[in-house]
């Protein structure tokens, strides 16, 4: 995922990153700056994070657990992502009120953060991964 931030002032826009960077911290993530060129071009191009998945691994892990768990495993995911993406949204809301636009680039489209709902963002990243 590439977020933008767009401001009136640098230090605006500095006080936000460092804002989204504590979010992301508490999460367990780290966010890493992207050079300008970069940023443009990633709304077409999109590589992989260098993990690898062992497919013997997956099978081995998919038949021996039943299928009501993952169902249980996969709520349990979507409502921890659904906290994290109503927080981020929230968060573009409040240095919206600072002036600092926050937008997510995909490679379909870019969109302001603030605009979308929780699910729609989880939507709009699923759809991403779909993609890749």
């Amino acid at each position: 995922m590439i977020i933008q931030l767009e401001g009136a002032t640098a230090g605006n826009v500095a006080a936000a990153k460092r804002s989204l960077e504590a979010i992301a911290q508490s999460w367990g993530h780290e966010i890493a700056e992207t050079p300008a060129e970069a940023t443009a071009a990633a709304a077409t191009i999109h590589g992989h994070d260098g993990k690898v998945i062992d497919p013997a691994s997956v099978a081995a892990l998919v038949l021996s657990i039943p299928s009501a768990a993952l169902a249980v495993l996969d709520l349990a995911d979507r409502i921890r992502k659904r906290r994290r993406a109503k927080e981020l949204i929230d968060h573009a809301q409040q240095l919206a009120a600072q002036q600092v636009t926050v937008c997510l680039m995909s490679r379909s489209r870019t969109v302001e953060l603030r605009t979308l709902a929780p699910d729609q963002l989880l939507d709009l990243l699923a759809g991403e991964d779909a993609a890749s």
